[in-house]
């Protein structure tokens, strides 16, 4: 037993450290930039959170998420995404095995998410904060802990772009901007843009990495680019 408990610790400590490290190298031979609506397939194995899609439009689909809670860092400066969230991994890593005020060991979950605000020059350290999502079952009482923070979204909408291959530092801004640009003219825009007017959720951030996929998938990857926003009804 405890040899097989060692051997699940170290395929958790695989799998995080290689979806907040940018996972490898190696390319999606099928990478295709602008996916939508593709199921990303960890989500057959653990728990991530439901939605339901709103509006598909050109290379983007806006969700709606119920409340969700998120399990952050606190922000990390660094001019790398990938190295911001390598050294996000070993807090949120040991918050899961139990390094928690509840001594909980919480179940693994998907996706991983990095709220970026960028810096204002190209070679200037942006912002990064990094978080799990917290299984259904933990979230109406999450477990503190030292230097982390609890993150609860109230329902919230999500402009969405999807995209495959391993993360990387050259591929999040291209888009990011992407994302932009199928939303410039739309009301959807003009909703995001007055939701972080507002003070809604992500207003601190330019937008937001989703990362779903195992280390060992090395086809069929699934990424997102997420802005989301509040709408009043």
């Amino acid at each position: 037993m405890a040899v097989a408990a060692a051997g699940l610790s170290f395929f958790k400590l695989s799998f995080l450290l290689s979806l907040l490290s940018g996972g490898s190298n190696i390319p999606d031979p099928i990478s295709r930039p602008g996916l939508v609506g593709k199921f990303p397939p960890s989500c057959n194995r653990i728990e991530c959170p439901s939605y339901e899609v709103i509006h598909a439009g050109n290379g983007y689909e806006i969700r709606r998420y119920e409340k969700t809670v998120w399990i952050s860092t606190e922000p990390i400066q660094d001019i790398s995404l990938v190295d911001a969230t390598r050294t996000a991994f070993f807090q949120l890593f040991a918050y899961i095995q139990g390094k928690n005020e509840y001594h909980q060991k919480i179940e693994m979950t998907a996706p991983v998410i990095s709220q970026v605000s960028p810096s204002d020059g190209p070679f200037c350290e942006s912002s990064f904060t990094v978080s799990f999502y917290v299984p259904k079952k933990n979230q109406p009482d999450p477990a503190p802990a030292k230097n982390l923070h609890i993150q609860k979204w109230n329902s919230t909408y999500v402009a969405v772009r999807q995209f495959s291959g391993f993360v990387s530092d050259s591929t999040v801004g291209e888009e990011a901007a992407a994302l932009s640009a199928s939303l410039k003219g739309t009301a959807w825009a003009n909703a995001i843009k007055k939701s972080k007017e507002d003070g809604g959720v992500g207003s601190d951030s330019a937008y937001t990495v989703a990362q779903y996929n195992s280390p060992f998938e090395f086809s069929g990857r699934v990424n997102e680019i997420w802005l989301p926003f509040q709408i009043d009804i």
